[in-house]
């Protein structure tokens, strides 16, 4: 029977050597775990150890992780500096999509219309991280085109918080967790807020430490994220914890000991825990449901990305012509971690059920690896590879 240890050991090899194939396809290397995660989904000889409170444990803490990655890589300063288009065509773009997504999961799925938002939401946001090497690849990241698809893709950090803190709420006002009242939400809320916003004012003692060794900043650093989870964790806000941790350490820390802290950080997170997270999330998808419904994912793949398309195309046709216009959609259809961490803690608190969550988890694997091919087949199609950058 296998172990614990041995169990962790087969799930790092399949990630290493099924990611190492997968890259080759432009998707990240990480997604390996995810799929790895869905294949137990199928057969789970594992069912005991991929159950267990251990491993619960470890995939949670993988979660929060991710979320810290965001919220440091989160520049407000840089928000401010996108011009009127960027914003204009981010909203527009993602509550067009929200809107169509919505009405999907109401009337085909039949949940009420607040939680289908939610999904719809969380579904409509863009892992514009994946986009970034292909864009460099094709020389077009100063583009009109890569430039509106990172611009869009930074302001969408703003609504992915705006989605995990109606996730938050959604979580705690349900009836699987009635200890947790709205008063207690907006105390640990605020109490978040006030931590956060008193990091960022101490810039000036933040400095003292560009002199400290990095695994001394390296335990505050770790100190600040789990006091920001114990906060959190009073009102079942644990994932926006983390996420505003993230954010008060890039503003609090000096920014030639930001790099090394965030370069830290990513190896421990993606080398270590997030593999544990994916896999979490795949190896609770209802394979059997899929297999009787595959229509289902198609529809949401669809609806999505047409969705997507149009909006990006009325957003954008005058600025950037048809055809990139077009690929401004496709790009943005891409989807990362955020997406999937609403859905998992929505189906972790009895909020929606297995047949939504599994379809959304396998759109977004469809996702993942269509997109990225699609969008590098139009760029040479298209031969948008060689178009003058911007000044």
């Amino acid at each position: 029977m296998i172990n614990f240890f041995l169990f962790i050991g087969i799930m790092f090899i399949f990630t290493f050597l099924a990611g190492r194939l997968i890259e080759k396809l432009k998707v990240p290397w990480i997604f390996a775990s995810l799929v790895f995660g869905f294949l137990l989904a199928a057969y789970n000889p594992f069912a005991s150890i991929t159950s267990s409170p251990e491993f619960e444990f470890l995939a949670q803490f993988g979660m929060y992780l991710l979320l810290f990655v965001i919220g440091l890589k989160l520049d407000l300063s840089e928000l401010s500096k996108l011009g009127r288009f960027i914003v204009e065509a981010t909203f527009f773009i993602i509550l067009f999509e929200a809107f169509f997504g919505t009405l999907l999961v109401h009337f085909v799925f039949g949940y009420e219309w607040f939680t289908s938002f939610v999904v719809a939401l969380s579904f409509a946001t863009v892992g514009e991280a994946i986009l970034i090497p292909i864009l460099d690849e094709f020389n077009i990241v100063n583009t009109k085109l890569g430039q509106s698809i990172i611009g869009i893709g930074t302001l969408d950090d703003i609504i992915e918080i705006i989605a995990l803190i109606l996730t938050i709420f959604l979580v705690g006002s349900s009836a699987k967790v009635p200890q947790v009242h709205t008063s207690m939400i907006v105390g640990s809320l605020f109490a978040l807020l006030v931590l956060a916003f008193g990091l960022t004012k101490l810039k000036k003692e933040g400095r003292q430490f560009s002199f400290l060794k990095i695994e001394t900043t390296f335990l505050f650093v770790l100190f600040i994220l789990f006091l920001f989870l114990g906060v959190g964790e009073y009102a079942h806000a644990t994932a926006i914890a983390a996420l505003l941790a993230g954010i008060a350490i890039r503003t609090f820390l000096p920014e030639e000991r930001m790099k090394t802290i965030e370069s830290e950080i990513k190896t421990m997170c993606y080398g270590f825990f997030a593999p544990f997270f994916f896999v979490w999330v795949g190896v609770e998808m209802n394979v059997a449901y899929l297999a009787a419904y595959p229509l289902l994912i198609i529809l949401v793949v669809l609806v999505s990305n047409s969705a997507k398309i149009l909006a990006s195309w009325i957003a954008g046709r005058k600025r950037l012509g048809t055809k990139e216009s077009i690929l401004l959609g496709i790009g943005l259809s891409i989807r990362f971690s955020t997406s999937i961490i609403i859905v998992k803690m929505l189906f972790e608190s009895g909020i929606i059920g297995s047949e939504l969550y599994s379809v959304i988890v396998a759109s977004s694997i469809v996702f993942k690896f269509i997109i990225p091919l699609l969008f590098s087949h139009l760029i040479l199609r298209w031969h948008l590879q060689k178009k003058e950058v911007t000044t």
